[in-house]
C-alpha cells in the first residue's frame, strides 16, 4: 500500500509538472503560484495586482521580479533563454553552492533548466553539470534551452530523484531548487545523493519545510502535494534523515519571509502557518 501511495503522487506531480512545461505561454514564469496549473496562476496573478491597486506589495507574481525576491540578480534572469525560468522555486539553492571550476554538479529536479543554466555559466566552460528530471517535457524544454544558451557543459537525464540515473561518487555538489518537498520517498532521495557524491562533497538546496506538523487535511490533499505545500518534511525529521544517512555538518536555515509567498500557492493562505522556504546545507565526509 505504501508503494501504491508513493506512485500515486509521483504520476500526480509527473503529470502536474507536464502541464506546466506544455503549457502555450510556458516560457511565462509561473510566479508564486508555485507551478499552479494555468488558471490558477491567472488567479493568484489577478490577486496580486488587487493588492498592489490597494496599496500592497502584492506577492511578486510576475517575472524577474519574482526570481529577485528568491535571491537571484537581474543579471542572473537575463543570462539563460527565455523560458529556463519557470518561476517553479523556493530559493537560490547557488547563491549557496560557492561552485568551483571543474566541479561536476548535480541538479535534482532540473526542471526547464534554470539552475543548471547558471551553474554551467559559473563553471566557465570547465567541470560540467547534469540535470536530472522525472518529466519528459521538462526533459524537452531543458535541452532546448541548453542549445539555446550554446552552452556545451550541461545535460540533461530522464530518471527519478529516488532512483539516479548517474555513478557512485562521481559529483562534487547537488542542488535542488523546491523539488524534494514533492518526493514521498525522501530518505531514499537523501541516499541516493550520499551514493552519487564524491568523498566530501556536498549538498545546496533550497526547499520547503514544514516548522510544526501539517493537519491531516492537509496531507491528504494531492493539489497541495503538488504545490509544494503538503509534503514537506519538518525540520527536525530532515535533520534525521541526513545524519542517518551519513551526512555530516547538516544545517537547515528556515526562513521566515517567505511566509507572504508561500501563502499564495494554494487556495489557503494558512499553510504559511506550517511551512516556509528553507536554506538546506550538508556535506559527506
Amino acid at each position: 500500500m505504501k508503494n501504491l501511495e508513493a506512485n500515486r503522487i509521483r504520476d500526480y506531480v509527473r503529470e502536474r509538472y507536464g502541464a506546466i512545461a506544455e503549457q502555450d505561454d510556458a516560457d511565462t514564469p509561473a510566479g508564486c503560484c508555485g507551478g499552479a496549473p494555468q488558471n490558477d496562476a491567472t488567479a493568484c496573478c489577478a490577486a496580486d495586482e488587487t493588492a498592489k491597486a490597494a496599496g500592497g506589495s502584492g506577492c511578486g507574481c510576475s517575472d524577474r521580479n519574482y526570481a529577485e525576491q528568491l535571491g537571484y540578480t537581474a543579471a542572473d534572469t537575463a543570462a539563460v533563454p527565455a523560458g529556463a525560468d519557470l518561476g517553479l522555486g523556493c530559493g537560490n539553492p547557488l547563491a549557496l553552492a560557492s561552485i568551483k571550476p571543474g566541479e561536476t554538479v548535480l541538479d535534482l529536479g532540473s526542471g526547464a533548466g534554470f539552475d543548471c543554466l547558471l551553474a554551467a555559466r559559473q563553471l566557465k566552460g570547465t567541470g560540467r553539470v547534469i540535470g536530472v528530471d522525472m518529466t519528459p517535457p521538462m526533459i524537452a524544454k531543458a535541452r532546448r534551452n541548453a542549445a539555446k544558451a550554446g552552452l556545451a557543459n550541461v545535460e540533461f537525464r530522464l530518471g527519478e530523484i529516488e532512483y539516479l540515473p548517474v555513478a557512485d561518487a562521481t559529483v562534487d555538489l547537488i542542488i535542488s531548487n523546491c523539488v524534494i518537498n514533492l518526493s514521498p520517498e525522501k530518505a531514499q532521495v537523501f541516499r541516493e545523493a550520499f551514493r552519487v557524491l564524491k568523498p566530501g562533497g556536498r549538498l545546496a538546496i533550497a526547499d520547503i519545510v514544514a516548522i510544526k506538523p501539517l493537519p491531516p487535511e492537509l496531507k491528504g490533499k494531492l493539489e497541495a502535494i503538488g504545490a509544494c505545500v503538503a509534503g514537506a518534511a519538518l525540520v527536525s525529521d530532515l535533520q534525521a534523515m541526513l545524519k542517518e544517512t551519513g551526512f555530516a555538518r547538516v544545517d537547515i536555515q528556515p526562513k521566515e519571509s517567505s511566509r507572504r509567498l508561500v501563502a499564495q500557492w494554494t487556495d489557503d493562505p494558512t499553510v504559511a502557518d506550517f511551512v516556509v522556504s528553507a536554506n538546506l546545507t550538508a556535506y559527506k565526509s
